[in-house]
């Protein structure tokens, strides 16, 4: 076992409510259980030593081969071990919760079979639970482990077939065990999360009841994909996109998380590690426009679904009418809290949980909610929905024009961000449209003069006439690559000469290669020490831009140059490093969203084209 593999060296599976990583070494070294924002089970990822893991490898890593893959359009992932006397594999899954209920128990099954000669595997099972500040208490007999931990009980069941009877073996608080197992044979390691403590154990599993698990979830995935209705270029690498996106998506309320993962460094041995185990408002809201043009209207109703409760309660830390962020249940409260006991992964510390940015000040997210809302105006013809939408804008029709801390979170003080002002537009024009739509009643008059001193004042103090460029914020010179959603909500045409000249600039500064910065941190300090890498997400909306302005050939290009950067099950976190490493928490949702939309992009001017 690798103290830390590298962050892209991980596979993906999730039952709707959390997920796991599970590197290519058979090492499950990231479970948060029962949510995606609840304490971790296995945080390995965050400290070797005191996280806790789940190993299913080869006894003898030495001079094993491995490679991992999903079975086609499903989120079953398979880890394949190739040794000189013979081929094992684990098939990894987690069956999606048949009601959505958010307290049924959970379930990792971890399949191990050899498909050539003979494998000798060794099993570890160590949770640590809370972050690994928890005690646990173990129970076990010949194939069941039971782990009693702060409200959580935790179940491994250890099953093999008749011919070849399996044992756990006690190891202080953990369990391992040793299986050697020749082609054909197989055993199945269920671990079943229950909340709560002094459970009785669940039924245990057996050869019929495992396959049909895998079965109802491999058809689960085939059933999900076909729903898609994009038959594009890029088929395979979208579906994959999807999946991700839905595995990352909380089904009790519809909310997606950011990135199933906290604390991964931006830079290794830096300071910029966040919690992404949230809603944030934007990422989601920008997801639904790609989600309907798939074909996936349940999920984007959902999330709107959650996000007009949001409008509606008006609950959130700082006062104003939303927040940038919430848990997935809606609860606005995520204190941020260093965990000084975790080294961090490759000891990037600190390691936090929760996330103080949910206080911060962000004016584009109305222009982003409103901008979801708009897409399916059923949803707001209700007396009460819209009431709720235009109380919003109301108050944003009054508060716009502040400082605000931006899309980027940073914390080095408040300035008037060009794209807030942007999205501020963007609200106002989609609450005009949708009053008269809807025929309801609003302030369009004032909505209307808002919108068009916002536009007034971007071109204005936004535009930099030596850079010839749209900037960051007023008052400077810095540029930003946010700004490359400017067409893509409408603000300006894709073909407008200020947004060429910008696109132009942009790709001057920030570009390298097709890879995209999101600033220059030392041109705009940002109150945080250390660089940072390409940002994945930005380098997809820099391909997207190319495409809507009309140059194919560099916008096919980079984007299939940035597909090169997926790790090998097609999986993308938040950065790219110098070397192309994968940097920041992993899987990241937003870059997903990106990739989707690049490529529907593509799609419609390729095709526009003729090409």
């Amino acid at each position: 076992m690798r103290r830390y593999p590298p962050i892209a060296d991980h596979g993906l599976i999730g039952d709707l409510r959390t997920a796991a990583l599970i590197s290519s070494d058979g090492v499950l070294d990231w479970f948060c259980a029962p949510r995606f924002d609840s304490p971790t089970l296995f945080a390995a990822l965050l400290d070797h030593d005191r996280g806790g893991h789940f190993t299913v490898a080869p006894a003898d890593a030495e001079g094993v081969t491995t490679r991992q893959l999903y079975l086609a359009d499903t989120a079953v992932l398979v880890t394949r071990f190739m040794t000189e006397e013979g081929v094992g594999e684990v098939v990894d899954f987690m069956p999606p919760a048949d009601t959505g209920a958010p307290h049924e128990p959970q379930r990792v099954i971890r399949v191990v079979r050899v498909t050539r000669g003979t494998v000798r595997f060794r099993l570890e099972c160590r949770p640590r639970f809370d972050y690994g500040r928890g005690m646990h208490r173990l129970d076990a007999d010949r194939d069941t482990a039971r782990f009693t931990g702060p409200g959580t009980t935790v179940f491994l069941h250890l099953g093999g077939d008749a011919a070849h009877p399996v044992e756990l073996v006690r190891d202080g608080a953990d369990v391992r065990s040793d299986l050697t197992l020749r082609q054909g044979q197989r055993v199945a390691a269920v671990l079943t999360v229950c909340p709560g403590t002094g459970m009785p154990p669940p039924p245990r599993p057996t050869e019929a009841t495992v396959r049909d698990a895998f079965r109802a979830t491999y058809d689960h995935w085939h059933r999900w994909v076909r729903r898609s209705r994009y038959r594009g270029r890029w088929q395979q690498v979208v579906n994959r996109s999807a999946i991700t996106l839905k595995l990352m998506t909380y089904t009790p309320t519809g909310a997606p998380v950011a990135a199933v993962t906290a604390g991964l460094p931006e830079r290794l041995g830096g300071e910029r590690n966040w919690d992404y185990r949230y809603t944030w408002v934007r990422d989601a809201s920008l997801s639904v426009k790609a989600l309907l043009d798939l074909g996936y209207e349940e999920e984007a109703d959902a999330f709107r679904r959650w996000l007009g409760a949001r409008v509606a309660a008006g609950r959130t830390v700082t006062g104003e009418p939303l927040q940038i962020m919430y848990r997935v249940d809606g609860d606005p409260r995520m204190a941020e809290e260093v965990l000084g006991h975790l080294e961090g992964y490759r000891g990037s510390a600190p390691v936090r949980v929760g996330n103080d940015a949910a206080g911060q000040l962000q004016l584009d997210i109305y222009g982003e909610a409103t901008y979801a809302l708009s897409h399916a105006p059923d949803q707001l013809a209700g007396y009460d929905a819209w009431r709720d939408l235009a109380a919003m804008l109301d108050w944003l029709a009054r508060s716009w024009d502040r400082p605000d801390e931006g899309i980027w979170e940073t914390r080095g003080g408040r300035r008037h961000f060009t794209f807030s002002r942007v999205m501020s537009w963007a609200a106002f024009d989609r609450g005009v449209r949708l009053a008269r739509t809807l025929a309801r009643p609003a302030d369009v008059t004032g909505w209307t003069v808002a919108r068009d001193a916002v536009f007034e004042q971007v071109m204005e103090r936004g535009w930099s006439t030596r850079r010839k460029a749209f900037v960051q914020h007023y008052d400077s010179e810095v540029l930003d690559a946010s700004l490359l959603l400017m067409p893509v909500v409408g603000f300006l045409p894709p073909n407008d000469r200020r947004w060429l000249s910008t696109l132009d600039a942009l790709e001057a500064e920030l570009v390298s290669d097709s890879l995209v910065h999101r600033y220059d941190p030392l041109a705009s300090p940002d109150g945080l020490r250390g660089e940072e890498g390409t940002f994945s997400l930005c380098s997809f909306l820099y391909a997207g831009a190319l495409a809507r302005a009309g140059r194919l050939g560099t916008a096919r290009y980079a984007f299939d140059k940035m597909l090169t950067y997926a790790n090998h099950v097609g999986l993308f976190a938040e950065e790219i490093g110098p070397t192309g490493e994968q940097l920041g928490n992993f899987p990241q949702a937003f870059t997903h969203v990106a990739l989707i939309m690049a490529a529907l992009a593509l799609d419609e001017e390729l095709d526009r084209a003729g090409d």
